[in-house]
């Protein structure tokens, strides 16, 4: 699945250059001049700054809305693999459920293939039939 500019991952940096970053976090100007008198000072800020990326990382998505972090999130291919293994987990335990079911209904010949929707109408018809004879 390709992903469109607003639909990038968690991982990737943000769109705005690091440089700009530290100078706004340090208090400087918001260009990538602004604040260059002042050295000393942004080397420190750098030095912190690259020290805890986990919060560079959390203060760019802070600005993101509720549902554009969960469309980042859902795009890491970690999420998707959990994503599919649950869903595979899921369809195998529907699909036992059905051959499970199916094995309780009475048909001619026994082995017959029936499709899901067929084993859900002829066990409503096999229920209202016992229903049937235990009211006679």
């Amino acid at each position: 699945m390709m992903l469109n500019s607003d639909q990038t991952e968690i991982d990737m940096p943000p769109s705005h250059s690091e440089t700009e970053s530290v100078f706004s976090d340090c208090g400087g100007g918001g260009g990538r001049g602004a604040g260059v008198e002042e050295a000393g000072s942004i080397g420190l800020c750098a030095q912190s700054r690259l020290a805890e990326p986990g919060e560079a990382l959390k203060k760019d998505l802070q600005h993101l809305s509720r549902e554009e972090r969960r469309r980042r999130r859902r795009a890491t291919a970690k999420y998707r693999t959990a994503h599919a293994t649950r869903e595979r987990i899921r369809v195998e335990a529907f699909n036992m459920a059905f051959a499970e079911l199916r094995k309780l209904l009475p048909t001619l010949p026994p082995d017959k293939k029936l499709s899901k929707i067929e084993i859900l109408r002829l066990a409503i018809c096999y229920i209202s039939y016992l229903n049937h004879v235990l009211d006679v």
